[in-house]
């Protein structure tokens, strides 16, 4: 209905203009020559070239030529000419005439193609920024179906991934959001995939099918194919294929891009987890290796001079193997949580807990290793619930209090256990008295297998900060440490607190991602 109305008042307009410029000739006729009222149709019809295709405005051309020789060139009322000037008139006019009807014709051909590349342009470009933006093969191929349903309406855009980077489960999906596919509308995608040829109506190869078969190619090889229906009431459009591919070829490139990036992130996270796992080893060999020795030491002594040993001696021995026995445990459970949390194994059992509690239970670990009860605990009253997975954060506790001990001679003063609440975050501060920590070594003090200068005196791997800063970032926190003003260190731990719910639910389970 609206086509026939168009051309319905195309028509019209047509017939108006030129019984205007008709209208326009009679009434100067009197008063202009001949050669003058021609301009009239000749302005007329460059008038109508604006808006007529290219025959349709010839055929005005030659209709308002034919009109102005009936109606002007003398014998009027008839197509005979009688002067050989007249003659050139009605010849130069016509010329005129088709001339600029064909011009005209040309150049709204010519901005219309400008026009149409100008928004393909701009679609490339769209899609494009879409594709650089996606982080998902999914995210990508509904950018791209997107892109080809916004085409001229000739089809349904239909899009199978290969194997690698399948859609559904069945990499062969038997429909595409909701469009049934027919098998051989499935076989030919196929195929049009394991070729990596565009095939199809229009395009020289298989041309008697209704559809586009369009291969999403990458730099090396296809990573899919898109099914484009055609109109069979429509001629293919061969501009529009051209479009449709250089769109598929988009995806193909960002398809690779993507499995490009996938592979090396794959690849560097290898490696990482290779160089951590050679740094474990050479570290087990090395610190591990000083408290087996005193052990093996104590208890060869034990073995081979009990009965000549004294009471006190053979306590001296067993205190030595505890100590060493407990350190060495200390450094096998951070090097294994380290391991967990750096390659993202290990699932935070995540729960309600209460501080005091967990504060409590650290200290009276502590405790049992200082007999001095050097640890002074300030908390704030009536502190909320935190969910954390306790292990963890007792782990994460007790190395904090350990080290802190271990760098404080005992006539300092007291470690300082402070823990308050500051605008919605949980504020756990371990502060000492020891040496510090030179300004160089406080950005890679949390690293493994870093220790300050002046601290290598004392026994350590190098692992209790690492562990602490991973368990307070598997947390959803941060562990940082700055200088004291009359000498020492404050490692200062911050968790964003949570509303704990009026029924408190089970734990959960919940996976670090490394």
């Amino acid at each position: 209905m609206r086509i026939s109305l168009h051309r319905f008042l195309t028509l019209l307009g047509t017939l108006a203009c030129l019984a205007l410029a008709q209208g326009i000739a009679q009434a100067l006729d009197p008063r202009v020559d001949l050669a003058n009222l021609a301009m009239i149709f000749v302005l007329a019809s460059t008038l109508v070239a604006f808006w007529l295709p290219a025959w349709a405005s010839a055929l005005f051309a030659l209709t308002s030529v034919a009109l102005f020789n009936w109606s002007f060139v003398p014998p009027r009322g008839s197509f005979q000419v009688d002067l050989s000037q007249h003659a050139l008139l009605l010849g130069t006019l016509l010329t005129v005439c088709l001339t600029v009807s064909l011009l005209m014709a040309r150049l709204r051909r010519e901005a219309s193609l400008a026009a149409r590349r100008a928004r393909e342009a701009e679609q490339i470009q769209q899609l494009g920024d879409v594709l650089r933006a996606a982080q998902h093969p999914q995210a990508m191929t509904e950018s791209l179906d997107q892109a080809l349903g916004a085409l001229p309406s000739q089809g349904t855009a239909l899009m199978l991934l290969n194997n690698e980077l399948p859609i559904t489960d069945d990499p062969l999906a038997a429909q595409w959001r909701g469009v049934v596919l027919s098998p051989a509308e499935q076989i030919g995608l196929w195929l049009c995939l394991r070729d990596n040829r565009a095939f199809g109506a229009g395009t020289g190869l298989h041309s008697e099918l209704p559809a586009w078969y369009l291969p999403i190619r990458g730099p090396q090889a296809a990573w899919g194919a898109a099914l484009f229906r055609l109109d069979p009431l429509k001629d293919p459009d061969p501009d529009l294929q051209r479009h449709a591919q250089m769109l598929c070829d988009l995806l193909g490139q960002a398809l690779h891009r993507h499995h490009l990036e996938r592979r090396t992130a794959e690849a560097r996270a290898e490696a990482e987890a290779q160089k951590l796992r050679s740094a474990l080893l050479a570290a087990i060999s090395h610190d591990f290796r000083t408290p087996l020795a005193s052990i093996l030491g104590a208890a060869s002594s034990l073995a081979s001079q009990s009965e000549r040993l004294s009471d006190n001696q053979r306590r001296t021995w067993l205190d030595q193997i505890q100590d060493e026995t407990r350190a060495l445990t200390a450094m096998a459970d951070n090097t294994l949580q380290l391991v967990r949390l750096e390659a993202g194994q290990l699932a935070l059992r995540l729960d309600w807990e209460s501080l005091e509690e967990l504060v409590g239970a650290v200290l009276a670990r502590v405790r049992q290793r200082d007999p001095q009860r050097r640890i002074r605990a300030r908390l704030e009253p009536a502190l909320p619930l935190i969910r954390v997975d306790a292990p963890l954060f007792i782990q994460l506790l007790e190395n904090l209090l350990d080290n802190a001990l271990k760098y404080s001679p005992a006539d300092a003063g007291p470690v300082d256990l402070v823990v308050r609440v500051a605008e919605d975050t949980l504020l756990l501060a371990v502060k000492d008295r020891g040496p510090g920590i030179p300004v160089a070594d406080r950005a890679r003090i949390f690293d493994m297998f870093q220790r300050g200068q002046g601290r290598s005196a004392c026994r350590g791997s190098g692992l209790g900060l690492a562990v602490c800063r991973a368990i307070a970032q598997a947390h959803g926190g941060s562990l940082s440490v700055r200088m004291r003003g009359h000498g020492g260190s404050s490692f200062e731990l911050r968790l964003s607190l949570q509303q704990a719910p009026d029924m408190l639910t089970p734990a959960e389970d919940v996976e670090v991602s490394p």
